[in-house]
């Protein structure tokens, strides 16, 4: 070999080498780069399908409008606690009837246009329109005219009590007292809507694509910048918000399964997790104690009966099932994540409310109720189905179910895990028989969770009504005085547990990993933050 070509050769096998840890290095995850360039980077626990805050009916929706949308209230996370937001302040009448709202001066949609009181007035009014037939509208029924209106029985939106006073001042008018309307103005539903999004979209030809990335401009600490479905959907932070956000962007990541989310964790992929496997539990409070939380939710996990055909048209068959199930092997054995067994549908924690005894495990009354139903040991029990969305503990919190009816009452029951979405249309349409739900409450309050119940609530999806509960949560809706208002939702309770168009199942926790990075994530019994005060180091 010619010298020339050896030194050529052995320059080439030293470059080689020098370069070689170059090539070898370890590539930035996706979470080292969030914490470089101040991104969030957070799960949901499935696609949210709808950005318009009014037609929102899930908490993945939820926390994605929370970012792009404030209305005039928000919720303090630790306190549950109503707290100014586009309104700066607010006072109500003695008599409970009538409130102002004073907006913060200079407040601005995304697009640097002003957001005035007016428009407001306008979302309000859009919100309870009958041609959106948005599932929240109940919540607003307090506001006078509103029921009638959402209910079509009335059709001039100006007989609604709401009115702009001014530019920056706006006055509800109320049917009846309702202290805690600060609470209910935290909801999407409340949230103002850009009518120039919406002219845009119509002008393309399809109004309901306002909240695609090219139309959608908000009023919250973030603007949409992508929205992948099924992949992220992208923000970065709004230069026009009255309170600047501390980081530069969130992005979000829905999955179908909490153990995605947890290798999504592992990999360095996500900041933030919204849940996490109960198996997973025993792995990080031994090796990984820093990045679990644990934290309290108002949260009730319970069974939907379809109270419209048979067999659960029957309360015996309804309490038989309630009655067969054991809560607390439910929340040792199968949850174990700190829960507390469910015997009533409201949790404790709710200021001054205590829930009624409820409903025990008896499996020998249940075996009576179903024999006097017609089913002596479960002979003759039709075909039933429970279903429930896609999610590891869903699935073994039904499996445990399964056992239990079969074990004690001799029927079966099949299993039928569905989409979130798809999960959400079948109960709404009462296209099933059994259907495990969760809710977490909107405000802290009993009325958060009585009012699933109530006949005209969007969220009832049992086909139960009963008059006489009506009345009672109303009542007790209007009630000033705590001591009354208390007695009157305990009452609604009770008369809840005794017809059981749901059965309770236990009361949660919020279980997650969180990188130490994160900094103002506020622990949040109602599960709402507020992004704009989050940082990471």
């Amino acid at each position: 070999m010619p010298h020339h070509r050896f030194q050529f050769l052995f320059a080439a096998a030293l470059l080689s080498l020098a370069l070689l840890p170059l090539g070898c290095a370890k590539r930035e995850t996706r979470a080292e780069a969030g914490r470089r360039t101040s991104t969030l980077h957070l799960a949901l626990n499935s696609e949210p399908g709808e950005l318009d805050p009014q037609r929102q009916i899930n908490m993945d929706q939820m926390s994605v409008s929370l970012a792009l949308f404030e209305g005039l209230t928000a919720l303090d996370e630790r306190t549950s606690r109503p707290v100014p937001a586009a309104a700066e302040r607010w006072e109500n009448s003695p008599d409970g009837l009538t409130w102002i709202f004073h907006l913060r001066p200079d407040l601005r949609w995304s697009d640097g246009t002003p957001l005035t009181a007016e428009d407001f007035v306008w979302s309000l009014r859009r919100a309870l329109s009958p041609g959106l037939a948005s599932e929240y509208a109940y919540v607003l029924y307090p506001i006078r005219g509103a029921e009638d209106f959402n209910a079509g029985r009335t059709s001039d939106p100006a007989a609604l009590g709401l009115r702009a006073i001014d530019s920056s001042t706006l006055e509800i008018a109320l049917a009846r007292p309702t202290p805690l309307l600060p609470a209910i103005l935290t909801l999407p539903v409340a949230f103002p809507v850009p009518r120039q999004s919406l002219a845009r979209a119509t002008t393309s030809g399809d109004e309901r694509r306002w909240t695609r990335p090219e139309f959608l401009v908000g009023n919250g600490p973030f603007v949409l910048n992508e929205w992948s479905p099924n992949r992220q959907l992208a923000t970065a932070r709004n230069p026009h918000f009255h309170e600047p956000a501390k980081l530069a962007a969130l992005v979000f990541h829905p999955y179908d399964q909490a153990s995605a989310q947890e290798s999504a964790f592992r990999t360095g992929q996500l900041h933030l997790t919204a849940d996490l496997p109960a198996t997973r539990l025993a792995h990080y409070r031994a090796n990984q104690p820093q990045v679990l939380r644990t934290e309290p939710i108002l949260e009730a996990n319970f069974l939907r009966f379809n109270t419209t055909q048979p067999p659960f048209a029957d309360a015996r068959v309804r309490r038989a099932f309630a009655l067969a199930i054991d809560r607390r092997a439910l929340v040792d054995a199968v949850t174990l994540g700190g829960q507390a067994p469910g015997f009533a549908l409201c949790p404790s924690g709710l200021p001054g409310y205590t829930p009624p005894a409820g409903i025990g495990h008896d499996p020998a009354a249940a075996r009576r109720l179903l024999a006097a139903a017609g089913f002596p040991d479960g002979r003759g029990f039709p075909a039933v189905e429970a279903i429930t969305f896609s999610a590891d503990q869903n699935q073994k919190v039904l499996e445990a179910l399964q056992q239990m009816w079969s074990r004690e009452l001799g029927v079966t029951v099949t299993l039928a895990p569905k989409e979130k979405n798809v999960w959400i249309s079948d109960e709404r349409r009462l296209a099933y028989q059994l259907s495990l739900a969760r809710w977490i409450a909107d405000y802290a309050d009993p009325v958060a969770f009585l009012e699933l119940f109530l006949t005209a609530g969007g969220n009832n999806a049992t086909g139960w009504s009963d008059a006489e509960y009506d009345r009672l949560v109303y009542t007790a809706a209007a009630e000033a005085d705590p001591a009354r208002r208390n007695a009157l939702f305990h009452g609604a309770e009770v008369r809840l547990l005794d017809a059981l168009p749901a059965a309770p199942l236990y009361h949660g926790t919020r279980i997650y990993l969180a990188d130490p990075a994160v900094h103002g994530w506020e622990p949040a019994p109602l599960g709402f933050h507020r992004y704009q005060h989050v940082w990471m180091d």
